[in-house]
């Protein structure tokens, strides 16, 4: 007799959780030949959810597509290097408020409650195990290794190309995570010395390479000293890490307002209140985890210089110096843990969308004090993600931005875990009642052609008819 497999009931308990709740419940869009419903651009977590989300309203002429390998997807197992996720181990997150959905769930089921007890953060290589499960157990329709080239708005239709298939849909999602519609952000003063010596953080970047050499990191978020550490336990020699300013952040405010009220109410602000959020929130920055700078910390080899911005860096011998206001520093190699920009240039898949969509500094002026050219190069979104024209007649509104640069209109619900499945929901909902809409008349004529009876004609006799008699 053959083993069940630990998650055999879990899948079985999920199976009858689907039934109990009704779902999928049945498509409703009228097809169209050759017409997908959506498309969505991205299979990580934001992407599966999306589609996860589709179908839980009913729209199943859906397909995924994202550039890497099967079990690839997403930076979890590629240029992540953290050891754990950040988030805390109880967030939902794409479950959609099915418990047998859960990442609890799924581990509890093969390691038991004890265990789960004992976890403090989720593993990063589990959290990738648990979302490649994800997609089996709900059946996601996701191509892989299909790259999107095109992405091209056309009346009431997309036209793209993934995988070299060019294809058409009603609707466009890009659930393509940080670097959703720009690329990894490098200063100017990294292009000053030969690429060899300079990597982005989100770079594959062959750590083991750095043993025993001498290692710069600038930054100072959770993406530095994930770099940083990272490095130290490949064995380089030292690791200096550059902050430009005189402290590194402590406090996360916008963890401080975490709540469904914040999660719900964040989108219906109006937009001073919202860029006032995001304008404190940069400039107070989010800290490194703690546990995260404690992996830095215990090898020897780790410097931090605070109020040391890059001033120039040179190639000098085999290696390179970098200037600080606060002296010279050589070093073998650069990381730069410097985020990542929004600019459609520099994505030729999104050529068609570049200067037809409206940006937030398209759409709100700041007060004095308040500028800040990075917020303002964030597109600026609909209630349903969707991008909105900058100027009439521009056709942009069906293609939806459900990736991080979504966060100054919809709030953090793009930008980690805790909040995907909320925000999954909206996408499907806003898009489900804009296709309903689209469609309206076609809705009211089926209305009108429904001629199913429901009494068939012998519930009732001619006697049952018959008026009583009166006195």
């Amino acid at each position: 007799m053959m083993t069940p497999h630990p998650l055999d009931h879990l899948e079985q308990r999920l199976a009858q959780d689907l039934a109990w709740l009704n779902l999928p419940p049945k498509a409703w869009v009228p097809e169209r030949a050759g017409v997908l419903d959506v498309a969505v651009i991205g299979g990580g977590v934001l992407g599966l959810t999306a589609l996860a989300a589709l179908r839980r309203v009913g729209i199943t002429n859906i397909r995924g597509f994202d550039r890497a390998p099967a079990g690839r997807e997403g930076p979890w197992i590629t240029y992540a290097r953290m050891e754990t996720l950040r988030t805390r181990k109880e967030a939902a997150g794409p479950a959609l408020g099915i418990p047998s959905l859960t990442f609890r769930a799924w581990y509890e089921a093969q390691f038991g409650a004890a265990a789960w007890d004992a976890l403090g953060l989720i593993p990063r290589a589990q959290w990738m195990e648990y979302l490649v499960w994800y997609r089996r157990v709900l059946d996601l329709p996701l191509t892989n290794d299909a790259a999107v080239t095109e992405v091209r708005p056309d009346g009431d239709v997309v036209h793209l190309t993934a995988g070299g298939e060019r294809l058409t849909a009603r609707r466009v999602v890009i659930a393509t995570g940080l670097d959703g519609l720009g690329a990894p952000s490098l200063p100017a003063v990294a292009g000053r010395v030969p690429s060899r010596f300079v990597a982005h953080g989100a770079d594959m970047i062959d750590m083991a390479a750095l043993q025993g050499r001498r290692v710069a990191v600038i930054g100072a978020g959770a993406s530095a000293m994930d770099n940083a550490a990272a490095a130290l336990e490949a064995g380089a020699a030292s690791v200096d890490i550059f902050v430009r300013r005189p402290d590194i952040p402590r406090v996360d405010k916008f963890t401080g307002i975490g709540s469904q009220g914040m999660t719900q109410g964040y989108v219906a602000l109006p937009d001073a209140l919202k860029w006032a959020f995001m304008v404190a929130g940069e400039r107070a920055q989010i800290p490194p985890p703690r546990h995260s700078v404690l992996r830095v910390v215990r090898h020897k080899g780790a410097r931090f210089h605070l109020s040391s911005p890059i001033e120039d860096m040179a190639e000098v011998g085999d290696g390179i110096v970098i200037t600080t206001p606060k002296g010279r520093y050589p070093v073998d190699f650069a990381i730069f843990a410097t985020g990542f920009t929004v600019d459609f240039a520099k994505r030729p898949e999104f050529a068609a969308l570049d200067g037809q969509v409206r940006l937030w500094r398209d759409a709100y002026a700041p007060p004095a004090g308040m500028d800040h050219d990075g917020l303002g190069s964030m597109p600026y979104l609909g209630p349903a993600f969707e991008f909105l024209p900058k100027v009439a007649g521009a056709n942009v509104g069906h293609v939806h931005c459900f990736a991080y640069p979504a966060v100054p209109s919809h709030g953090k619900i793009t930008s980690g875990v805790p909040s995907i499945g909320e925000g999954a929901m909206r996408l499907a909902q806003g898009i489900a009642r804009s296709i309903f809409v689209e469609e309206g008349d076609l809705h009211l004529q089926r209305f009108h052609d429904f001629t199913t009876p429901e009494l068939l004609g012998d519930e009732f006799t001619d006697a049952d008819l018959k008026e009583p008699s009166h006195v």
